[in-house]
């Protein structure tokens, strides 16, 4: 009775992480990038790159991607339209945009004039369409700050302000609903440090836990090697060093990998590592290095999420390794998940194998090998 509970229970993950994959084939809801830049008289410009036909559906935060809203069919006809038609289905909905930022200065709130939206053409319909929004507002003369805010609904901003260099002079990921912090007009001021450390290490928590599965499942596959502690350190300790240089080298620029090989490759990595734990029931000697290669492929992902971010000199550093620290946290959450969850209780019984490790790596392996077709094939 109690094997066929445990059947049972991988039988409904079964079934709930092969709706995640199918829902893999929709588009991630991700915070739209909102670059501020103040100019003379008071005035300011604002482009936000965005998945504009997520606003129009009203797919909100709420959803992890756009499958999971019953607005789905809506955002896929916007997604078939061509520029010009969705830029004039835009143009009814943006009194609803404006009415749903709040930006402020000195206390004073400041009126929004929509300027338009630039759409680029279909492309690749595995890939979310980003538009840019222009705004434009006047500051009350002599303002001293701004602060930053929209409606929960729309999700998550990254607010980067730019004053005509090439690296944001701030940036501020800001969370559902919730205001930016006070930005200077005269010059946006370096976060202090503790401040610093904990918003970038929120970002990369939040990148792995809850909205990294594939890098999730790459460490539940890590977990499924062994129940001892010294093979799960090599391998993870094997990861951490991989993704860590590699984070480096992407922040600075100075590994760009197009996103459309990384991104298959990390599918591959959950796929190989399922297959190793099916295949052989022992961490084999070649496994660290395998897992190092693959940490790499992980970092440069990372990486991506800190170029969309922006890391002003002032903070780069701390910023670097406070949002690695972060995904670290977000990693160490999940290996603690799993052991809670089946390692702790069935870590030493004899089953363990034959009834978690081979049923939960063959799971995992197939929607990691389902993405990797999927992100190759880009439908």
């Amino acid at each position: 009775m109690r094997h066929n509970a445990i059947w049972l229970k991988w039988v409904v993950a079964a079934v709930f992480l092969f709706v995640l994959s199918v829902n893999a084939s929709a588009h991630e809801i991700v915070p739209a990038i909102v670059d501020m830049t103040p100019g003379a008289n008071g005035e300011m410009s604002i482009s936000i790159r965005a998945n504009a036909e997520a606003l129009v559906a009203k797919i909100g935060p709420q959803h992890t991607n756009t499958n999971d809203s019953p607005n789905a069919a809506d955002y896929d006809r916007l997604r078939a339209l061509p520029p010009e038609v969705l830029a004039r289905e835009f143009a009814g909905f943006a009194p609803t945009l404006v009415a749903g930022i709040a930006l402020s200065a000195d206390g004073q709130p400041v009126s929004l004039i929509y300027d338009g939206i630039d759409v680029p053409e279909i492309g690749d319909t595995s890939l979310a369409r980003e538009s840019v929004i222009r705004l434009s507002a006047r500051l009350p003369a002599g303002a001293a700050e701004f602060v930053w805010s929209w409606d929960r609904e729309f999700g998550a901003s990254i607010i980067r302000v730019m004053t005509g260099g090439p690296e944001p002079a701030y940036s501020e990921y800001v969370l559902d609903g919730m205001s930016s912090k006070p930005v200077s007009l005269s010059g946006p001021q370096p976060r202090g440090f503790l401040e610093t450390v904990g918003d970038y290490m929120s970002i990369g928590f939040t990148h792995i836990v809850p909205k990294g599965l594939d890098h999730i499942l790459f460490v539940v596959g890590i977990f499924l090697a062994s129940t001892r502690l010294h093979p799960l350190l090599i391998q993870v300790s094997s990861f951490t060093v991989a993704h860590t240089v590699s984070l480096a080298l992407g922040a600075l620029g100075l590994v760009v990998v197009d996103p459309r090989i990384v991104e298959p490759l990390i599918a591959l990595s959950i796929a190989y590592v399922c297959v190793e734990n099916i295949w052989f029931g022992h961490l084999t000697v070649w496994r660290p290095f395998v897992v190092f290669g693959f940490g790499l492929l992980h970092g440069l992902g990372f990486a991506g999420v800190l170029g969309e971010v922006g890391l002003p000199a002032s903070e780069f550093i701390t910023g670097l390794v406070s949002f690695n620290l972060g995904v670290e946290f977000g990693q160490l959450f999940v290996i603690l998940a799993c052991f809670l969850l089946v390692g702790f209780w069935f870590g030493r019984k004899p089953f363990y194998r034959r009834l978690i490790v081979v049923p939960a790596s063959s799971i995992v392996g197939l929607i990691g090998f389902f993405w990797f077709v999927q992100r190759v094939v880009g439908f």
